[in-house]
């Protein structure tokens, strides 16, 4: 979890003029940070508070819509390569992943779901290749995905620690002197591949690192955390935090074996028991798994990657304390929802078009998201804070304007990210003291 930067300089008031602001951003002068935050806070809790039965069935409902994208698509992957086929597979996949896995290990049916064997964030898809197989089976390793989304992302928004900034992960391409045609079919093959080329590699980066942080180890020698893990660079042997044989044993030959060997295994020994052709089903649903496989990475990629870029999002300079007024103002500023509110429309966003109220509150439930989109535009209104909700193709292109360099990122005013920090650390005082005084 990031840090509040630290600093002996106190804050200097006159500082805060909207004069040195631009035009769109003279509300940052007027913000009651103290305000929002109370707004912010109320309606989480009142949320939290609300969530059962009703937040179970909604799970099941959306679990039962995944499954059955699983079961028109592996049921006819033998037969012919074919549109439908590799859709099922591919949203089945990619909602597995964003749905049901996402908010299951975010702890978003901890409280409210009565089998908590298995819908909680401590043991969903954890432990054992089995628990994965059956719960989440993907490019990623879940405890890494776990650390890598659920701490340092979520909680270092749009800092140079967050392991998901677009801008700094795809530095490279945007200095690289090249066409920018070229530069554009570099983030289209990125778009096929960014799942075991890039996330797989990354979120297993940042478990490494959170295991040396935790047993107080210096990091490898010339290690930039901030700098992503792909497999090029495990390839050119410049990761220095785990071998390709590590990496393939534990984190993606799982998934290659059960996704790409077991799964179509059957239609080879059920077609030649029939007295077919097994070795040609097998192929047909080889290559529906393989085509589904590039669609799953173009669909998350454009439901995942566009949630935090584009050139009317906010990069911050320093770490601020969770659910602090800093928190909650950051989790609006650096995220895009996208069209919502009805569950076919969610669905195939992969929930992810709530992306504000699941940065504001990332413990809650889909339902809630769903509740609690239009009370946050209020919030928002009411305090005069941008609240960005747009289609999610227009949000691609202003993802990957940045990611080649077109566009940049908006800094926050660093003379006000410094005041709301200090104004966040008062109130913490004051809370230290209140409950000193209290015992």
């Amino acid at each position: 979890m990031c840090k509040p930067q630290q600093t002996n300089d106190t804050f200097d008031s006159s500082a805060t003029d909207s004069s040195s602001l631009a035009k769109d951003e003279e509300w940052v002068s007027k913000l009651d940070l103290q305000a929002f935050a109370a707004d912010i806070k109320q309606l989480g809790d009142a949320l939290e508070k609300g969530q059962g039965v009703k937040d179970v069935n909604h799970l099941n409902k959306m679990i039962l819509w995944s499954n059955i994208c699983a079961a028109v698509g592996l049921l006819s992957m033998w037969y012919s390569v074919n549109p439908l086929t590799i859709f099922c597979i591919s949203t089945w996949t990619c909602t597995r992943w964003t749905m049901i896995a996402h908010h299951t290990c975010h702890g978003g049916y901890d409280k409210c779901h009565p089998n908590k064997s298995r819908w909680n964030r401590f043991r969903f898809a954890l432990g054992t290749v089995w628990r994965r197989a059956c719960d989440w089976m993907d490019w990623m390793l879940p405890e890494a995905w776990n650390v890598e989304h659920n701490n340092r992302h979520h909680y270092c928004l749009s800092e140079i620690e967050d392991p998901d900034l677009v801008e700094n992960n795809l530095k490279d391409v945007r200095e690289l002197e090249a066409p920018l045609f070229l530069k554009y079919l570099l983030v289209f093959g990125a778009m096929l591949t960014w799942k075991f080329y890039y996330y797989s590699p990354n979120t297993y980066k940042e478990l490494k690192l959170a295991r040396l942080r935790r047993t107080n180890q210096p990091l490898p020698s010339g290690a930039e955390p901030s700098d992503a893990v792909t497999l090029k660079s495990i390839a050119l042997g410049t990761n220095p935090f785990y071998s390709f044989s590590e990496f393939l044993a534990v984190v993606i030959g799982p998934y290659m074996l059960i996704r790409f060997l077991l799964m179509p295994l059957p239609c080879y020994y059920i077609g030649n028991y029939l007295g077919m052709d097994g070795t040609a089903m097998f192929n047909t649903a080889m290559y529906n798994l393989l085509l589904a496989e590039i669609l799953t990475n173009v669909h998350s990629f454009i439901i995942v990657v566009t949630n935090h870029a584009g050139n009317d999002m906010y990069r911050f300079r320093d770490g601020c304390k969770p659910f602090s007024g800093s928190f909650f103002l950051r989790q609006i500023l650096a995220s895009a929802d996208f069209d919502m509110g009805t569950d076919g429309v969610d669905f195939m966003h992969g929930w992810l078009n709530y992306q504000i109220e699941h940065h504001l509150w990332p413990n809650l439930s889909m339902l809630s998201y769903q509740k609690s989109a239009p009370l946050v535009r209020e919030i928002c209104k009411k305090h005069d804070i941008p609240y960005i909700k747009e289609n999610v193709f227009i949000r691609l292109k202003k993802t990957v304007d940045i990611m080649v360099g077109s566009t940049s990122m908006r800094w926050f005013p660093e003379k006000y990210e410094r005041k709301f920090l200090e104004l966040d650390a008062e109130i913490e005082a004051k809370k230290k003291a209140m409950f000193s005084r209290a015992m």
